[in-house]
């Protein structure tokens, strides 16, 4: 099953769970609109080179477009969609103004200069320049993207308007318009949405173990953030392995020992194990997923023994995954990560707000409006799940398909009142 498949069966299964007509489905299985563009770029040995690119700008009910842009030699326009799909879902679940779209471009960044990189970048905004906007479509970085582009393509923006449009690219560096919370929002969303369900459901946050599938941006401040709220993080991995330790590891260590040697099986404390996996099964009353899509199987799922699970990363756990979980009895929830990891697009709506007010917050009370918004998704969330538990006992409901139907309701809703169906 291709990702879009997956998407539309989502989809579907979520318009059925909520009672909405088939129409509904009609209408968000397909984008509003797709843009393929080529991008020259003359790199540094003289060759012209041709890159193709595009920007999926799915329903905007909600709101304008929202998604990033990543640059991969993989990329398809096929699952450009169904992120874009995703966006405008998981925008519609976090309660902001905005609905969903995607970029990308198919090249192999780590293969190419600084220079080709600007060039690239600033070919690409160009390229979509005419159906972008801070009223229209608001892009921000996603695989292989970062600040430094969102800075070259929002100049590159600018200059084509002839005066600074700040709000047009999200995830800017903070000295150009954007917030330092942005570098750890995804993680530290994260951990807010896992502490609010361990205070529901296992009485409390504080002193509770948690294992962390990666040592990225997102699992590091994950591991940072649930450390400075007082869980006791025993195990993070990468490629190089896993570090364990049922009494805790430094985490700060942890994050300047991979920040330095590249590999976290460098920090020297803890039993060190091989295989990068092995976050996955060790005991910890909560897991977090922060890595690459698809981690936790058919395959693997039973060697699974936290009873929370909140997916830091984008599809860390498969459907039959899924399924076997919630067959367990000791097992509580998967908060999926159309919730769990929705940090990362509610700070870009706040550094959008901050944009268009040109009026910026302080980084502490940034991190708590971030926050609100998280626990408060969290808690409509859980509520939907234990509505339709009940309405359907014919079914194993999870709390992704809650979350689903929570987001399908209210683009529906917005698309009901503007006349669209």
């Amino acid at each position: 099953m291709s990702y879009l498949e997956w998407m539309l069966s989502v989809l579907k299964n979520s318009v059925e769970l909520a009672g909405l007509p088939q129409e509904v489905y009609d209408y968000l299985s397909k984008p509003d609109r797709v843009l393929m563009v080529k991008i020259p770029v003359r790199m540094d040995d003289g060759r012209l080179m041709v890159f193709e690119g595009y920007r999926v700008q799915h329903n905007n009910a909600l709101g304008p477009y929202k998604g990033g842009i990543r640059y991969h030699p993989e990329v398809t326009l096929e699952t450009d969609i169904a992120l874009a799909m995703g966006m405008t879902l998981k925008n519609s679940l976090a309660g902001i103004p905005y609905g969903g779209g995607k970029g990308a471009v198919k090249c192999d960044p780590k293969k190419m200069s600084m220079r080709e990189l600007e060039q690239l970048s600033r070919g690409y905004a160009r390229a979509i320049a005419n159906i972008i906007g801070p009223e229209i479509d608001i892009p921000a970085p996603d695989v292989n993207t970062n600040p430094q582009i969102m800075a070259w393509m929002v100049d590159e923006y600018s200059k084509l308007k002839g005066y600074n449009v700040p709000g047009v690219f999200t995830a800017k560096p903070p000295e150009l318009w954007g917030n330092p919370v942005r570098i750890y929002s995804t993680g530290f969303g994260t951990v807010i949405a896992a502490k609010a369900a361990a205070e529901k459901w296992l009485g409390g946050f504080e002193g509770k173990t948690v294992s962390i599938h990666g040592f990225g941006n997102v699992a590091q401040y994950a591991a940072y953030w649930a450390n400075k709220y007082g869980a006791k993080v025993v195990a993070v991995s990468d490629t190089s392995g896993t570090v364990y330790d049922p009494k805790g590891l430094d985490v700060e260590l942890a994050m300047k020992v991979k920040n330095e040697t590249g590999k976290v099986i460098n920090y020297p404390h803890g039993e060190k194990i091989s295989d990068s996996d092995a976050s996955l099964y060790v005991e910890a009353d909560i897991l977090m997923p922060c890595a690459i899509e698809n981690v936790i199987t058919e395959a693997n799922a039973n060697k699974v023994k936290a009873k929370l699970i909140a997916e830091g990363a984008n599809g860390p756990t498969t459907p039959e995954a899924e399924r076997i979980l919630y067959s367990r009895k000791d097992f509580i929830a998967a908060i999926p990560d159309i919730l769990a990891n929705a940090g990362g697009v509610i700070m870009s709506y706040l550094e959008w707000v901050e944009n268009l007010q040109w009026y910026f917050w302080e980084e502490e009370e940034t991190r708590e409006r971030i926050a609100a918004i998280m626990e408060k998704n969290f808690k409509r969330t859980a509520e939907r799940w234990e509505k339709l538990k009940e309405e359907r006992k014919d079914k194993v409901v999870t709390m992704r398909d809650a979350a689903f139907v929570l987001a399908v309701e209210r683009v529906y809703k917005a698309m009901k009142l503007r006349g669209w169906l």
